[in-house]
């Protein structure tokens, strides 16, 4: 049986195709694509995101592909929100008042706060919340290293399983189902950002060679 493929959702934001080389590098089957009907029969999706919470919202919504990602969640397609993609799985952010995101999680994204210069630009450490493993950090050192570009990361709260330090405790990785959210960018994290997305290609593909056709 060949391996269906983790889609990429391209709704014109950003430079999506970075996400995409990355999964093939891994030796996943991975496509870009920008009709929500080539969403069903995946076996994973992957919604990337930069620059501000209410374009990638407003983008999202006119490209037909928000009620794509929805119907995937609830179809417990393994699904991966990256940076402000993390961000749109929330119901609202104050970058952009009354915009609503998904909502498939609840709560605000919020801006960082602290003594600290804005957006965090650098590389930092991940802490896994102790009542949790991530299955994405799954094989990796206790306080991997990885790469933020951002202002804003949601609030801590139940769905969330590794923070950062930077002027507080960050939400850094959300996982709820099978719903993950980095608001760091894997594809820049080098060898520990392919082993998360490598994490998330095995779900993928286990989930893919049992599903029915």
């Amino acid at each position: 049986m060949s391996r269906r493929p983790i889609v990429v959702l391209d709704y014109g934001i950003g430079n999506l195709r970075s996400a995409e080389k990355a999964l093939e590098h891994l030796g996943a089957t991975a496509e870009l694509v920008t009709e929500a009907d080539r969403v069903e029969g995946a076996a994973g999706v992957v919604l990337p995101g930069v620059g501000s919470f209410g374009a990638c919202a407003a983008a999202l919504e006119r490209s037909g592909l928000a009620e794509a990602a929805r119907w995937a969640i609830e179809m417990s397609v393994p699904f991966l929100g990256i940076c402000v993609g993390l961000q749109l799985l929330f119901e609202f952010s104050d970058e952009s008042p009354g915009v609503p995101g998904l909502g498939v999680l609840p709560g605000t994204v919020r801006r960082l706060s602290g003594d600290v210069k804005l957006p965090q630009m650098q590389w930092n450490r991940l802490d896994p919340r102790e009542r949790s493993r991530c299955a994405l950090l799954e094989g990796l050192p206790e306080h991997p290293w990885v790469y933020f570009v951002h202002g804003y990361a949601p609030e801590v709260g139940h769905s969330t399983v590794a923070t950062c330090e930077y002027g507080g405790n960050v939400a850094a990785m959300v996982e709820h189902d099978r719903v993950w959210g980095v608001q760091f960018h894997p594809e820049k994290s080098g060898s520990t950002g392919l082993a998360i997305l490598a994490n998330f290609v095995n779900i993928c593909h286990d989930r893919s060679m049992t599903a029915v056709p």
